[in-house]
């Protein structure tokens, strides 16, 4: 038989919010480093939807705008780039691979 379940106004919501456990957040740090940032925005995404704190919901944002804007630059740069272009790429690169990983393993508890 199931059973609505209401929750009553100032209730705690159902939805843990703790870090998920420390291989859990190596699994999800290596989902940037396996697709080359392509997916940089799954590890602060994860965290922000089991969280729902204001610093992971800007974490998530903030990864998800580099993983497009690096998708973007490979669709409208010629192979054969220099200058600012390069470095654009390069910088988007790092942030939506290195950057997403280093945020996943090193995400402390909303307290602390």
């Amino acid at each position: 038989m199931n059973q609505a379940v209401r929750l009553e106004k100032g209730a705690e919501s159902p939805r843990p919010k703790e870090l998920p456990g420390r291989p859990a957040r190596v699994g999800l740090a290596l989902v940037p480093l396996l697709s080359l940032g392509v997916l940089g925005f799954v590890p602060s995404l994860t965290l922000a939807l089991r969280r729902g704190t204001r610093n992971d919901r800007l974490a998530a944002l903030l990864f998800t705008a580099a993983s497009v804007g690096w998708c973007l630059q490979i669709a409208l740069t010629p192979e054969e780039t220099h200058g600012f272009a390069y470095l654009l790429d390069l910088v988007l690169l790092t942030a939506s691979t290195l950057g997403a990983a280093a945020h996943c393993l090193t995400v402390k508890e909303a307290g602390r």
